[in-house]
């Protein structure tokens, strides 16, 4: 991504998002086109598979708090990629903006910047200052989805991911000269970039569009990525997916994505991750759920009745006599595994089960009760807070 790039474009706009957005809309705008522009999704789309690298790189920067601040403060800053002069500016400041972006250590009076803008795009360009200027580039960021099981996801799984990326062709050794003897650039003579005008005396450095940035022209174009360096690479990975991930969760896992290109280091690969429903147990944070049900007689007497837990033997809770339907019950420790290795709770909720069809014992038992408790009103205190209210 070359300072041009950074500038000027709206990844706002990419994202179909507002500027002041939040991070949940941002992250639901980012969810939606992904999935729709998926390569996996596009086999073969050229147009997709573009549009999905540049959905990717607007949620690599607004995605991150820190990266979406600098990113709005150089748009404010140049304008949509120009400078901007203040009133009465104007003046004729000749020298080149790369220098502003690299920073310069050491130096002092009005003339030295002291490396504060190279802080602010060092990151996003992977250039730390002054002496970092060299042909490497980062490798592409990788984006992937996963589903999981609702064990799977409790517990932790490994997963194979088959992921398609850019990465230095092999037929070539990345070089992307069939014989492995590119020339230098005569344009950018080997520096993989150029400058132009940008008026009122600054200049904007561009990568070379002759050499694509690479600073390298082949001379008979290798045949498989047709002189470019790059080819499509597919690969299987074992990815560890950690206990107690959530449904929609993102991972980051750093320098597992496309390799870098002339020794720049591998992008990041980013899962997104899906959790199928369990057919008994639901979760809450670290806790899992559960409903039992039980009969009236265990409600109003008390007992003790069998829990099932997730992936392990049976708990016993004691019912209290006189346990009101719904009423949540503790299992510790039998719940989903937290990242310090312990484990949350299981909430039990009681289910008073009312029979749908009664023998003439259980009914003549039932009609005794009735008539035993016929003088208390479970409704009096209901109307008594009506009239009062």
């Amino acid at each position: 991504m070359s300072t041009k790039d950074f500038v000027e474009k709206d990844y706002y706009k990419v994202l179909g998002v507002p500027k002041d957005a939040t991070e949940a809309e941002i992250k639901k705008a980012y969810r939606k086109l992904a999935r729709e522009f998926h390569p996996d999704a596009n086999k073969g789309d050229a147009k997709a598979e573009e549009r999905f690298k540049e959905i990717s790189e607007a949620n690599d920067v607004l995605g991150d708090s820190k990266r979406r601040k600098e990113y709005d403060e150089a748009r404010t800053l140049f304008g949509n990629g120009g400078y901007r002069p203040g009133p009465g500016g104007g003046g004729n400041f000749n020298f080149d903006l790369g220098d502003l972006f690299g920073g310069s250590q050491g130096q002092s009076g009005g003339g030295g910047f002291g490396g504060g803008l190279g802080d602010v795009f060092g990151g996003l360009f992977n250039r730390g200052g002054a002496g970092t200027r060299t042909h490497a580039r980062r490798g592409q960021d990788i984006e992937s989805e996963v589903t999981l099981s609702f064990t799977e996801a409790v517990d932790g799984a490994t997963v194979p991911l088959r992921m398609s990326s850019q990465a230095p062709c092999k037929a070539c050794s990345g070089t992307g000269d069939k014989n492995g003897t590119p020339r230098v650039c005569p344009t950018c003579v080997g520096t993989g970039q150029v400058s132009r005008g940008a008026g009122g005396g600054f200049s904007l450095t561009d990568p070379c569009a002759d050499c694509k940035g690479r600073g390298l022209i082949a001379q008979d174009p290798c045949e498989v990525c047709k002189g470019s360096g790059r080819a499509t690479s597919a690969r299987t990975m074992q990815v560890r997916i950690p206990a107690g991930v959530s449904d929609g969760q993102r991972i980051r896992l750093r320098g597992k994505g496309a390799p870098g290109e002339q020794g720049g280091p591998a992008g990041d690969l980013y899962v997104v991750v899906h959790v199928d429903a369990h057919p008994v147990f639901g979760r809450k944070g670290d806790n899992l759920t559960v409903t039992v049900p039980v009969t009236f007689p265990e409600a109003a007497l008390g007992g003790e009745v069998k829990v099932p837990t997730l992936g392990g033997p049976p708990v016993t809770l004691k019912l209290p006599a006189g346990t009101p339907n719904g009423r949540t019950m503790r299992a510790r420790g039998k719940g989903a595994t937290r990242k310090d290795g312990t484990r949350g709770d299981l909430l039990v909720t009681i289910e008073v089960l009312v029979p749908s069809d009664l023998g003439d014992k259980a009914k003549e038992s039932l009609e005794s009760y009735r008539e035993a408790t016929a003088g208390a009103d479970p409704r009096a205190e209901l109307f008594k807070a009506a009239k009062g209210a």
